[in-house]
């Protein structure tokens, strides 16, 4: 059974960090990229970082470069993602999401339930 499991989210104050972990079990990890989505209230679902597995090249939206920091351990099956200067407007469900060998596949093959990340002014 394919499973991506999301942990780590919270109530934080502006300015601080959150790391975001994503637990992947049923696939083989190798072959796929996994990603980090969110959506806010009233928006629609935006990408917001990806690695992909083999090979460990990222990819981070504008929003959230020289912020966020995205890493995977390979040998854990689990993919991290770092949030440092959170910001209000980050404020959103985060989803890890898996996509077979590339970051540009979409929809994604799996979707996590979501990790709620709440940052207070």
């Amino acid at each position: 059974e394919v499973q991506l499991v999301e942990s780590g989210g919270g109530l934080v104050q502006a300015g601080g960090s959150l790391r975001l972990s994503c637990a992947a079990a049923g696939f083989t990890f190798d072959d796929y990229a996994i990603g980090w989505f969110r959506q806010a209230p009233g928006k629609e679902r935006e990408g917001v970082s990806c690695i992909i597995n083999s090979n460990g090249v990222t990819r981070y939206a504008d929003s959230v470069k020289g912020r966020f920091t995205i890493s995977s351990d390979n040998a854990k099956n689990t993919v991290y993602l770092q949030m440092n200067s959170l910001k209000p407007e980050d404020t959103a469900v985060y989803y890890c999401a898996a996509m077979h060998y590339y970051c540009s596949k979409y929809p994604p093959d799996y979707w996590g339930q979501g990790t709620q990340v709440t940052v207070s002014s």
